[in-house]
């Protein structure tokens, strides 16, 4: 009879997280930040590569940095809790990083930055919609731990604007 017992301890119970220990809004926050972490990695990438100034060069690099590191925290959770990522930035920040590399030189810059605000004012209200909506307490773990770095990032941005 204890062999039975064991067999049917719900899976929440024996520590295995299901897709069920998460709702809609934990999925959606997951697949929003890895694409957002995508598109902030290739953007900073091609901030190093094109950016006219010092300071756009320096925070690409930083924003690779940092954004590779929240990625990999976003991915092995989702893993955990059993949600899909998809392999691309949105087509929004796909366009949005199109548009970016066919300009050159201050413009470049001037684009770069103003997107990167936008892109970090929204990763915060994501973060912020976490915290309120989501259910997983490992999700909305990332949320928390990215909110001050994202901060810090669009704190730089800011400066760096002008």
């Amino acid at each position: 009879m204890s062999a039975l017992a064991i067999a049917v301890i719900p899976p929440a119970a024996a520590g295995v997280r299901t897709p069920l220990d998460v709702n809609e809004q934990d999925r959606t926050f997951l697949r929003q930040a890895h694409q957002g972490n995508l598109a902030e990695i290739q953007a900073g990438q091609a901030a190093q590569d094109m950016g006219a100034s010092e300071a756009v060069r320096k925070l690409g690099a930083k924003l690779v940095s940092d954004h590779t590191k929240m990625d990999d925290d976003v991915s092995r959770v989702a893993k955990q809790v059993g949600v899909d990522l998809p392999d691309k930035p949105s087509a929004v920040q796909r366009r949005q990083l199109g548009e970016l590399a066919a300009k050159s030189g201050e413009a470049f810059d001037r684009a770069w930055l103003a997107a990167q605000i936008a892109g970090h004012r929204q990763s915060l209200a994501n973060g912020a919609k976490e915290l309120r909506k989501g259910s997983s307490p490992e999700v909305k773990q990332l949320a928390t731990d990215a909110k001050p770095i994202v901060q810090t990032h669009l704190d730089l941005l800011m400066a760096a604007k002008g």
